[in-house]
């Protein structure tokens, strides 16, 4: 099949690998165009059965209770981007010489002759933020566009759909970018790498391998972040087209081709004439939201991919006072007694906890969850002088209560052994109690919510309610 466009599926056996939001797109998608698709799919349940019939209403075949074994006659496959490498219906695909496709290459293939060009973004944290905030510029410049991808629309809706675009805000996750080996961005930011999901990919150069496809055929501009050296190294690998260019974004005073942070201005060095003497002023910190410093860096991310779409430095303003954050990330809920109670129950790796942690002076940190194979040691060593008390949570508090012993021993902490509906009250009413006037207590868990809520939103919005519960 080549890395060409597949312009004939009529009758192609074309096997999609899992259900789910991108499973059940592909399907249809393919279907529509004449190939003949069967779905295989590890789980039978009820909502699994539910979804088959409306496909199988179609002329799609299902194949519940088996997602190892190769369809007889399969030419392609498509995968959810979830399916791990190592899974056996895929080592049958590439011992039968197959390619094995994700969503994103599928939209990629299926994309039409005059379509939207791709700004991607990938990186452990902050992607969503940043996707959102880049659709936010390119919309105040008046562009025609949606942030697609890892979050909101899928990918290939927004590819087949009607709508017409200018120019499309990709997120991309490191699973999505495995298994899209043809995708070409016109430009691309890896925000940052920290270890995650090593259990999918099997290491940490494996990870950052699959991140750093994102950077392959760039035409305009490749960014990166100054502060993760591991991130330029990625540019440095990529094989780029002729006259892209690696520019990096800084919180400290930007050189010559990045974007930075000059007395509480956010500046371009990249995307100007005669970059080595002028600078160009985009926004204020003040038009962050949050201004916290790692959503600065987001917001230098995204209006690196907005300059290098040609944007004016006007619409990055406009754009990001627009802009306002998803639910649960650095939310402040409310004031208590002096003291600021802060939701980011999205911080479910240790990285984001760090860049969470980093936004505030004297802290009453609520942690705990399931850790993923993470340590906690070098969290809490970067963290230890902020910290107040800490007020632990969740299946896998022990090792953050390990770490804080050998890094933060003076740090008083508060161990709750109970994963009840209530659980959530009284870590609160417990950080209440330890927290003075000024504090901040920050739920930042750094650990995935799954033992005891259904997921982050939840758990936030646990927190939140105890929080007005205490309040009142």
């Amino acid at each position: 099949m080549g890395s060409g466009k597949v312009t004939d599926w009529q009758g192609k056996h074309v096997t999609v690998a899992g259900l789910g939001v991108s499973g059940i797109p592909a399907a249809k998608a393919l279907h529509a165009r004449g190939a003949s698709v069967t779905v295989v799919n590890d789980g039978d349940d009820a909502r699994a059965r539910e979804q088959a019939a409306e496909l199988e209403a179609l002329g799609v075949t299902v194949r519940l209770g088996d997602g190892a074994t190769l369809p007889e006659g399969t030419e392609l496959v498509v995968t959810a981007p979830g399916w791990k490498p190592d899974k056996p219906l895929f080592a049958a695909a590439r011992a039968a010489g197959l390619e094995i496709w994700g969503d994103v290459e599928l939209a990629w293939r299926l994309r039409g002759p005059d379509a939207a060009p791709w700004l991607a973004i990938t990186g452990t944290n902050g992607k969503t933020t940043t996707t959102q905030m880049l659709a936010s510029i390119l919309k105040a410049a008046g562009l025609r566009t949606a942030a697609v991808g890892n979050i909101g629309v899928s990918l290939l809706d927004a590819v087949l759909g009607d709508e017409q675009y200018d120019v499309l805000a990709v997120e991309l996750s490191s699973y999505q970018l495995h298994w899209a080996p043809s995708l070409r961005a016109h430009s691309a930011a890896v925000l940052n790498l920290a270890p995650d999901h090593l259990d999918w990919h099997g290491s940490m150069e494996a990870y950052a391998a699959d991140k750093g496809r994102i950077y392959e055929g760039n035409r305009v501009a490749c960014v990166y972040n100054v502060a993760d050296k591991a991130t330029e190294d990625l540019v440095r690998e990529a094989d780029v087209e002729e006259g892209c260019r690696a520019v990096g974004f800084t919180l400290g005073a930007p050189g010559p081709s990045q974007l930075g942070v000059v007395d509480g201005i956010l500046v371009d060095r990249a995307f100007v004439e005669n970059r080595h003497k002028n600078a160009q002023e985009l926004a204020e910190i003040s038009d962050v939201n949050p201004p916290a410093p790692h959503n600065i860096a987001n917001a230098l991310a995204a209006a690196a991919l907005a300059r290098a779409f040609g944007v004016p430095p006007k619409a990055v303003r406009d754009g990001l006072r627009a802009f306002t954050p998803d639910a649960h990330r650095i939310a402040h809920v409310a004031d208590v007694d002096g003291v600021a109670y802060v939701d980011d129950s999205k911080a479910t790796n240790t990285h984001a906890a760090e860049a969470s942690l980093a936004a505030y002076e004297s802290i009453v940190w609520i942690a705990g969850g399931l850790a993923k194979g993470a340590s906690f040691d070098e969290l809490v060593a970067k963290s230890a002088k902020r910290l107040r008390a800490v007020v632990l949570i969740g299946a896998d508090r022990a090792l953050i209560r390990e770490a804080l012993a050998r890094h933060a021993p003076e740090v008083p902490v508060v161990d709750l052994d109970r994963t009840d509906t209530g659980a959530m009250l009284q870590a609160v009413t417990e950080a209440k109690r330890l927290a003075q006037p000024g504090d901040t207590v920050l739920l930042a868990p750094a650990c995935a919510s799954m033992d005891m809520f259904t997921n982050y939103n939840k758990r936030g919005d646990a927190f939140a309610e105890a929080v007005r519960e205490l309040g009142s």
